[in-house]
């Protein structure tokens, strides 16, 4: 046996690295067998039981490269790209594949739909209806499949009336293809038409169940979905999990963790959906401890734990998490869901130096730079002053949406720029974006800043245009705008006017105002309100003293300093969004 057949009895039997069918290709380019490129590309997608933009990257480039091009090993590429969750890959591996000549097989053409359906990408998925028509795939046989992916591409776009029609005349129709109908009115909200298909479906397998026990656990009826659970002649991993994510989403924290403890056997998700529906709750020391009781713990896992921290303000555990899933002893490569997730951790903390490694980390592991990450990145750089930076991320977005002009909205109301967080709201809204609480946050400190007074109680006011119901926050920074231009009366008759308890934050920014202007009556009505809420601090007390002492009424300083001395009181801790220096 010599060294080309040698190395093509190894490739036939054996899983590959990428340096192994390096190796292997060497081969078989010297020895001019490039008949077997496509059997080398299928033994290397094989051999990759998880995603690996490196694999993928080298099987493009055999592809592109190759000197006996064929729609099977195109196929298997589309294929694996789209079983991955990379979806633009794979329709642009299905374009590639046809500008070469080739005529796409019925498993590219499946997975291309399958792309277009979770893309939501309408034209693609009528182009390739169209090539159905042409090469005729349709019918019995391999045509099923083909079919049958076109019936779930207009079931989850929401088209109903197409995928009726194409469902009423398929010749052939499987479990599979029932499904789809059942998923697509569930997933239009037609809760009753989605029954009755389920009740006319020949036979139902476990997925059938599952999407009516999903279907009612999202529209809230759970006791419909429990009776449907115990009904199902068999379950799995899917039957448990949507009983746990539906009471996760009803609120029914304690329901869930019992289905959970109940389960005969969990899966990784099954841990995910708890630790996630403990987050969603503010629980995190439970979350927590799901996941050390975890072994062999992947992205998803990680991803869910950091997101848990990140998401209830417990930023260092959050990064501390990040940094131990990174450690060689791990391993384990991040997303852009874990990114995202330490970049919102770095921006609680105000900690900008974590940005550019992101940012070349990205680029030496061919991360795409997605609308949720820029977004993510603009928000950090924002809070931490560095605009031009934001500026730069949020010019570059495709699709500006509501977090990503909220993020340079807030970010440029507290770092001065006024003008340009104004800019930006009228553009907002201009583009039929409607703001949200945070947005008018960020709108109602640049105006503060700015001391436009009478346009940032015009823009108070428009919030209930927009439907936002002003919290204690948005009335605080009104409070610290009318305090600032000296109108202190007015921001007292504010406080008494909001429809809920004023928190120490807004009778502290009345009480600051006051010190500012030196206005003795309103500071002492201040600082008794804030004394009452926060009695165990002195930086209240040593803002009343400093009024006072404006005023000359020095024994009233004596007074409070003695008090403070008595009491030994905490001082009001600083803090600041930028890193230390």
């Amino acid at each position: 046996m010599n060294g080309t057949q040698m190395m093509i009895s190894k490739l036939g039997r054996s899983s590959l690295s990428v340096k192994q069918a390096k190796q292997v290709h060497a081969v078989i380019l010297i020895h001019g067998h490039c008949h077997l490129e496509p059997f080398l590309v299928r033994q290397i997608l094989l051999s990759a039981s998880n995603y690996s933009a490196t694999v993928a990257q080298y099987v493009h480039s055999i592809l592109r490269h190759s000197k006996s091009p064929d729609s099977s090993s195109w196929g298997c590429a589309i294929r694996f790209s789209a079983q991955h969750g990379q979806f633009r890959e794979a329709f642009a591996l299905y374009v590639q594949m046809q500008s070469w000549g080739l005529r796409p097989t019925t498993f590219a053409m499946s997975s291309a739909l399958k792309t277009c359906a979770r893309l939501a990408y309408r034209m693609g998925g009528l182009c390739i209806h169209g090539q159905v028509q042409k090469f005729g795939f349709s019918g019995a046989g391999d045509g099923v499949y083909v079919e049958t992916a076109l019936l779930d591409f207009y079931c989850k776009l929401g088209d109903m009336e197409i995928a009726r029609k194409m469902f009423e005349e398929m010749a052939e129709r499987n479990v599979v293809s029932w499904n789809s109908m059942l998923a697509g009115y569930l997933k239009s909200g037609d809760l009753m038409v989605a029954q009755r298909v389920f009740d006319e479906t020949p036979q139902k397998d476990v997925v059938s169940w599952n999407s009516m026990i999903s279907g009612y656990a999202r529209a809230g009826d759970m006791e419909t979905a429990s009776s449907l659970f115990q009904q199902m002649p068999e379950r799995n991993f899917a039957s448990w999990n949507a009983m746990i994510s539906g009471y996760v989403e009803f609120g029914d924290i304690e329901s869930a963790r019992s289905f959970f403890d109940a389960m005969p056997q969990r899966n990784k998700v099954s841990w995910v959906t708890m630790i996630s529906g403990y987050s969603k709750c503010g629980d995190v020391d439970s979350a927590s401890d799901l996941f050390d009781q975890v072994g062999g713990k992947d992205l998803l896992l990680f991803n869910a734990m950091i997101a848990c921290f990140a998401q209830n303000s417990r930023p260092k555990e959050a990064l501390k998490l990040f940094n131990n899933m990174l450690n060689q002893s791990v391993n384990i490569q991040p997303d852009e869901m874990t990114l995202t997730s330490a970049i919102s951790a770095c921006s609680q903390l105000g900690d900008s130096r974590f940005g550019p490694w992101i940012e070349s980390y990205m680029r030496r592991h061919g991360i795409e730079m997605d609308g949720h990450l820029a977004t993510a990145l603009l928000d950090l750089y924002a809070k931490c002053g560095s605009i031009d930076k934001a500026y730069e991320l949020f010019h570059g977005l495709r699709k500006k949406d509501l977090v990503a002009y909220t993020a340079m909205i807030l970010g440029c109301g507290i770092n001065g720029k006024a003008t340009d967080a104004i800019k930006l709201f009228d553009e907002m809204v201009d583009a039929q974006i409607c703001p949200n609480s945070i947005t008018f946050i960020g709108i109602l400190t640049a105006f503060s800043h700015a001391g436009l007074v009478e346009e940032g109680y015009h823009c108070f006011t428009s919030m209930k245009k927009y439907n936002v119901v002003p919290s204690v926050d948005h009335y605080g920074i009104m409070v610290d705008l009318f305090g600032r231009a000296g109108r202190l009366q007015e921001a007292l008759e504010l406080i008494k006017s909001m429809p809920m308890q004023p928190h120490a934050g807004v009778w502290g920014a009345l009480l600051l105002a006051c010190r500012l202007h030196n206005n003795v009556e309103l500071g002492e009505i201040a600082a008794q309100h804030c004394l009452e809420l926060e009695n165990d601090t002195t930086g209240y007390r040593s803002l009343l003293s400093n009024i006072y002492a404006s005023g000359e009424r020095w024994d009233d300083v004596k007074r409070l300093r003695n008090v403070t001395k008595e009491k030994a009181f905490p001082k009001i801790p600083g803090c600041s969004w930028m890193e230390s220096t």
